[in-house]
């Protein structure tokens, strides 16, 4: 069986529910943690006493060895804990909020009622307790579900749409009644109806994430639930665990013309020589191991000698991506999503033309191994609180590239001219620099700041635009 795909909402109010559902899971870890440990601390010193006292008999004395240890206080404890953890509180925890509060006024009634006689806290008592039973005989029994939980993708861009799908199966020999199940997506949850499942049937459910910001989105877990219609009581169990859904910006791909800041295509010329590069340097004496295609055979026929071409190594070109994440340089959300979409998009477009790429923040690298890492590191990209000397920037990115060909910063539109200039001074002499600005709305300009040259742009469609500004 299977339905139509069906829209995650993203403002479900479940969150807390879920949190503390977490929270509870944590403690519970931590307090069998805890007993663990101490047990395992008391075997080791009922073995070490054993050692000293050469205590070497079969495995039946061992064990009756370690049952004093789980005497006295300690074991008494121990053994309420484990009680508390695996019998008690699973059954106390499908009580709701609610539940325990009408529970209480139930029983305050029961014994005041019986007390004082009177009837009509007895009548009170007994309304209260008919629903806790009614809302126990909901979430009595037990279901065995199986249950996949499969993203078509893991990765999407700000905008499209994560679908994937919730497949409940029967795999008992019984027939199993209707259940709510509930997926978790973010701080959102969907819920869908699983109708009466009998052997080895299965239904499935397909979702969409709506993906309206960059994220990391955790889908999951997937829960049944059982709870009566007061919610007095709720039961549920979790069938497959979360999975992690990465929304990356979005970005745009940028023509030859735009991405051609670097208007040199052989590199910068350095003072170092080279036997074979592309920069003609001068003619030398041939030397033994010299390649014979770089004999100049002209040259050798006028005098006499074999003579090679020299050549200057050049720089490949190199390009530094320093996004800057200060919160107090921009104005909105929006126009710092603009900023790291823009950086995105400028360090897609160099890694698609395999050129070397350092992508920065002010607190983090990008990966440049491969394409997905890159963009999962934009992903995680966040604003910064504190206070930074801006000039740091181009400090951070004369070490991290001191041969870089190109720098591109950036920017909020609340970077001031001073700020950028200070930036620009701590860069290496000779490369080549850009400011871009994203300011929502505004139109494309160009501008510059002593060998600085600076751009802003309004939306991320006029990037290209931008980028060929600075190349004239």
């Amino acid at each position: 069986m299977s339905s139509q795909p069906s829209s995650v909402p993203t403002d479900t109010a479940d969150a807390k529910s879920a949190k503390a559902e977490a929270k509870k899971r944590r403690r519970a870890a931590a307090a069998e943690s805890r007993a663990g440990s101490r047990r395992e601390r008391r075997r080791a010193r009922a073995a070490a006493k054993r050692a000293r006292q050469g205590q070497t008999g079969p495995a039946e004395e061992t064990t009756q060895g370690d049952a004093p240890a789980s005497t006295g206080w300690a074991g008494l404890r121990d053994r309420v804990v484990e009680l508390w953890m695996r019998r008690i509180h699973p059954v106390l925890d499908v009580v709701s909020p609610v539940g325990w509060a009408v529970a209480g006024v139930a029983a305050a009634c029961w014994i005041a009622g019986l007390s004082l006689h009177v009837t009509e806290l007895n009548v009170v008592a007994l309304a209260l307790t008919v629903p806790l039973v009614i809302a126990a005989l909901f979430v009595l029994g037990k279901a065995n579900y199986k249950v996949t939980l499969d993203l078509q993708t893991h990765r999407v861009v700000v905008g499209t749409r994560a679908v994937g799908r919730v497949e409940v199966m029967n795999p008992t020999q019984r027939d199993i009644l209707p259940s709510r199940i509930e997926l978790a997506v973010g701080q959102a949850t969907a819920q869908f109806l699983v109708p009466r499942l009998a052997a080895a049937q299965s239904h499935e459910e397909l979702f969409a994430v709506p993906t309206k910001r960059r994220a990391v989105l955790v889908v999951g877990p997937v829960r049944s639930v059982r709870d009566d219609p007061l919610s007095l009581m709720r039961r549920q169990v979790t069938w497959a665990k979360e999975q992690e859904l990465f929304v990356h910006p979005r970005t745009v791909r940028l023509d030859e013309a735009a991405s051609g800041f670097l208007r040199d295509l052989e590199g910068t010329p350095s003072s170092d020589l080279s036997s074979s590069d592309i920069a003609f340097h001068a003619l030398r004496d041939y030397a033994p191991g010299d390649d014979r295609r770089h004999v100049h055979w002209r040259t050798t026929a006028r005098t006499g000698k074999l003579m090679v071409r020299q050549f200057e190594e050049t720089r490949r070109s190199h390009v530094v991506v320093a996004l800057d994440n200060l919160a107090e340089h921009y104005a909105s959300e929006e126009e710092f999503e603009l900023a790291v979409s823009v950086a995105a998009s400028i360090s897609a477009q160099t890694f698609r033309e395999e050129k070397e790429l350092t992508p920065f923040t002010f607190d983090a690298r990008q990966r440049t191994a491969s394409f997905r890492p890159m963009m999962d590191d934009y992903t995680l990209v966040e604003q910064l609180k504190e206070r930074i000397s801006f000039h740091e920037l181009g400090q951070k990115a004369s070490d991290l590239a001191p041969n870089a060909s190109a720098v591109m910063m950036v920017v909020g539109p609340h970077t001031t001219a001073r700020e950028l200039n200070a930036a620009a001074n701590q860069l290496p002499i000779g490369v080549m620099a850009v400011a871009i600005r994203c300011v929502e709305d505004a139109e494309v300009q160009r501008s510059a700041i002593g060998s600085l040259d600076v751009v802003t742009l309004g939306s991320l469609d006029t990037l290209a635009r931008a980028l060929r500004a600075v190349g004239r």
